[in-house]
């Protein structure tokens, strides 16, 4: 079963919250539900969503614009914005801040999951996706199996280098030192464990500082 795509909806009517909350879960997706813009921002910035659905008309200091406005001068998120009927001046700004989409209120939950939708293709394809992983400080060219540290190449073994392109590859995740051993040694490889843990010090010791590697104690590590 695939893994459900997180999605931070920003809307502060509970009512239309829960509806696209609730389809959006059937569709597959997982819902971070923000009820203001400094909410938004703040699950935006430590829930890791693929797209942000943003109400415009927001109560408090920062309203959807500004969520859109400050999204924009930090990355190229997907963003689908709600606007009411008859909010033509404020869904046309979104648009030119950035925005991907826009759906007017009152709306059919159905289309607002299908633009969502193809609002991610768009975002995913169909151009080649860069080869090279980011995790901090740390630079990890696929094509070229190149690492650089804060900007500073770092030469690393061949089992170093997939080590840390697999790690780079689920930022955030912990994963058990079986599962590395069968994604970079392979699942017929026999051994202990621990082989693991000796290429981790090769690593932080040939990173240092910028290597933002975490040790899970009991079960793993975790980049970033």
């Amino acid at each position: 079963m695939a893994e459900p795509v997180p999605v931070v909806l920003v809307e502060d009517d509970p009512h239309i919250a829960d509806l696209v909350d609730l389809y959006l879960r059937d569709a597959g997706f997982k819902v971070f539900q923000a009820t203001t813009g400094e909410q938004g921002l703040e699950y935006i910035a430590t829930r890791r969503p693929r797209l942000v659905i943003l109400d415009l008309g927001l109560p408090g200091e920062i309203d959807g614009l500004e969520v859109c406005r400050q999204l924009r001068a930090k990355g190229d998120l997907p963003v689908v914005i709600l606007t009411a009927r008859d909010g033509e001046i404020d869904r046309v700004v979104g648009l030119e801040l950035g925005a991907d989409d826009y759906v007017t209120k009152p709306f059919s939950p159905r289309e607002l999951v299908a633009r969502v939708r193809a609002v991610l293709r768009r975002a995913d394809g169909p151009s080649r996706p860069s080869s090279v992983l980011t995790a901090g400080a740390i630079e990890v060219d696929v094509d070229r199996r190149e690492v650089r540290a804060a900007g500073t190449p770092v030469a690393l073994t061949a089992r170093e280098f997939d080590l840390l392109r697999h790690l780079a590859e689920h930022p955030g995740l912990v994963l058990t030192r079986q599962q590395l051993l069968d994604a970079v040694w392979g699942p017929g490889w026999v051994g202990d464990e621990r082989t693991v843990d000796v290429h981790v010090r090769q690593l932080r010791r040939k990173l240092g500082e910028a290597l933002a590697l975490t040790t899970v104690w009991g079960v793993g590590y975790r980049l970033g």
